[in-house]
Formats: structure tokens, sequence, C-alpha cells
């Protein structure tokens, strides 16, 4: 494959022109991504990677999965966008998927995972306000959170880090240490209105709840009169093996907040509550120009198809018990690496050193992952991916901790 020939000048040339005029939010890896197919991506030079980051747990079905390819092209020759004054029948088509498939029952469409979980933010506090007066605010989130990089979801997120230098944050949160009961039942006072909790921690270090937590949760919040917001926005969509990772435990929120894989790649965000809950908002309370439009929400269908009627969710399960065999057996044979933890294919590998230079490593060799929380390595793969894609991954993987360890022996 010869990408050099679909895009004008070398990976160092567009480096050089984004230095000069791109914002410096990321830490960017020198690398320019201008193609992807399946579980591969090709950087400007002509160089092919196994990407085992997905866009960071967006791209479910691979890159430019053929299904979702064709819904844009045959949407965009009809209707790009148009205002939410009007029904707009993909969205309409969508909202019945998210319905039929999980506990709810209206939902809210947006652009991005933040914008969900503020939408779910808004949503609680108005429902408390409502019912039981504006006294009654507080929600209370777990320690290594994420939920998002907008000022009301930094407030919500677990980490001092996120919030340093953009204080003072949103009012009204508290934090407890996730998978704590005990902690959370301390945490719930007068003025509390609501709990949100990712089912699995990604940017906190893969973690996932501990069994009977979430069901204790739910029977704090019915004890309480609580509203109970699970941030599926990493690990909704199949990541986990099934299509909602609060499925796993049996235990329906009151809302659910989806983003990342939705449209298999397209930006996109979602707000899914019950009947009774969805019912505070009204006409003017919230809103999204872009949110729900012809585009994304056409994408969204083929991709929520595809992976409901197509097989990906059982090779999700068994590819994620195979990876984990893997990265078990990697654990085992390097002594710096400890324990493996996540569900369905988001997997974390524990480090006991930083997994930085690990990732630029195994970039170096074609291999795309990631870190969080400094020494976890994540393994985030399309869940398409194969036997032989992981069993190439982990040969790379377990070359850069060969040389790790001989580097540090």
């Amino acid at each position: 494959m010869d990408t050099k020939n679909e895009n004008t000048g070398s990976a160092q040339q567009w480096i050089d022109r984004g230095d000069k005029h791109i914002a410096t939010t990321y830490g960017r890896y020198p690398l320019v991504a201008v193609k992807g197919e399946g579980c591969w991506l090709w950087d400007a030079d002509g160089k092919k990677y196994l990407d085992f980051l997905a866009g960071v747990a967006v791209n479910n079905l691979g890159h430019c999965h053929p299904k979702v390819v064709k819904a844009l092209q045959q949407q965009a020759e009809t209707l790009i966008h148009c205002s939410n004054f009007y029904h707009i029948p993909s969205q309409i088509e969508l909202a019945e998927i998210l319905c039929k498939n999980s506990f709810g029952e209206r939902v809210f469409f947006c652009n991005s995972g933040a914008e969900a979980n503020e939408a779910a933010m808004k949503l609680v506090r108005k429902h408390s306000a409502d019912n039981y007066g504006e006294d009654r605010f507080e929600v209370i989130t777990a320690l290594a959170s994420f939920h998002g990089r907008t000022i009301g979801t930094i407030s919500a997120t677990g980490q001092d880090a996120i919030r340093k230098g953009f204080t003072p944050v949103v009012p009204g949160f508290k934090y407890v240490p996730f998978g704590d009961i005990e902690a959370m039942v301390a945490a719930v006072s007068e003025k509390t209105c609501a709990v949100m909790l990712e089912p699995v921690q990604g940017e906190g270090g893969i973690n996932v709840a501990p069994a009977g937590y979430l069901q204790a949760v739910r029977e704090l919040c019915d004890k309480h009169n609580l509203l109970l917001v699970f941030d599926e926005v990493q690990v909704g969509c199949g990541r986990t093996g099934k299509l909602f990772a609060y499925q796993h435990d049996d235990v329906a929120p009151d809302i659910m907040t989806l983003a990342k894989a939705l449209a298999g790649g397209p930006p996109i965000g979602a707000m899914v509550a019950t009947e009774k809950v969805a019912a505070t908002f009204g006409p003017g309370t919230h809103g999204s120009t872009f949110g729900g439009n012809p585009l994304m929400t056409t994408a969204a269908v083929a991709a929520m198809n595809t992976l409901i009627d197509d097989g990906v969710l059982d090779n999700c399960v068994e590819m994620g018990n195979y990876l984990r065999e893997k990265l078990e057996q990697l654990s085992q044979r390097h002594a710096f690496a400890g324990d493996v933890r996540g569900r369905g294919l988001i997997l974390g590998l524990k480090l006991d050193i930083p997994g930085a230079e690990i990732v630029k490593e195994a970039m170096a060799k074609g291999l795309l992952i990631n870190c969080t929380a400094g020494s976890v390595l994540r393994f985030v793969p399309p869940l398409i991916v194969t036997r032989e894609e992981i069993d190439t991954a982990m040969s790379i993987l377990d070359e850069v901790l060969s040389t790790v360890a001989k580097e540090n022996s």
C-alpha cells in the first residue's frame, strides 16, 4: 500500500506544519495517520501499525467499517444537517434501537461523551430540584473516575490532576473510593441527589466494579431516592462483551451516557434515561445544535445494527478471553508486569514501572497501545480483532518488555 501517493508531504512535514498552528493540548506521538482499515492504521510515510488503541475505544468495528462508510456516503448525498426543531428519521430510529436494547425509554443526543455527561448532570439536578427542592444538588462520583474535559465534567471527575489550574470548579461533587460501598454510604447526605459511576473505569486504570458493588449502590440510591447514572462513554456499545457494561451486573441505572463507539467512528453522544426521569427535561431545558443530526445518527444506526446482528459481541467475548490469556502469560514471563484487569476487550496490564516508554517502543515496532494511571498498559482493539492479530500484538509487546527487562537488569 503506497500511502505517499494519497497525501502531500511526509510525516515530518505534516508535523512541522501542525506545530505552527495546532493548540498544544495533546502530547502527540510522531505519527501522522492517513488511512485505516480494520485493525490497521497507516501513517504518511507508508508505515503500517496494528491499532490496539482504536481511537481510544471509538473504532469498535475497526477503521472504516464498510457498513458505516456506506451509510455516511448515502446520507451525505441526501441531508447532512437540519435543526432539531424538526423530526429526523435516523435520530428516531437510533433512539428506538437504544431503548429496545437497554433499560431506557428516552434519549437525548449530543456530540461527545462530555456533553452526554453534562446532560446527565443537568438532568439529575433539575429532577431533584423539581421533586425535592433546590438544596438537594450534590452528586457522588468515584476517585480515579473520568467524565470529560468541560468545567462541569472535570468537576465530576475524581482526579486532582484533571482539575489542576481550572479552579474554582463547579461545586456540589463528592468523591469516594471506587468499589467501597461503606464510603459511598457515608458520603450520602440530605444534599445528595445522584451517584455517577463508570462500571469499568477506563482512564483511572481499567478498574472493574467489584462483584455486588453496583447492586449495593443501586439499593442505596433506591433507599434515599437518589438517581443512579452510569457513564458508559468508554465501555458501552459492546466493548465489554455485552451491548452495555451494566448488563454484566444486571443492575439498571436511571440514566446512562454513551459516545465514543456509538457511531463506529463519527462523533456522537447520547444520554439514555427512563421515562420518569427524562420527563424532567421539557422544551427549552436543554439542547444541542448538532446533536442527533442526520449524518451522525445514520452512521450510528449502521454501527449499532452491526454490533447487534453480525456476531461482533461474540467475537469480543472470545477474543477478550484470548487476549487476557496472552497478557497473563506475558505477566508471568516479566517480573515487572503485574495483574491483568478489565472485561471483554478493555483490558489493562499493571506494571511496576512507568508505562510511557513501553508505549513508545511498541509504536516504533508497529503496535499502538497507550498507558493510563501512569503504569497500566491499556488494550482496546477493535471488537473485530482476530487471534492472528492478537498474536502479532503480543509478540511485539513481548519483545518490547524483554528489551526493557534487559535495560533494567
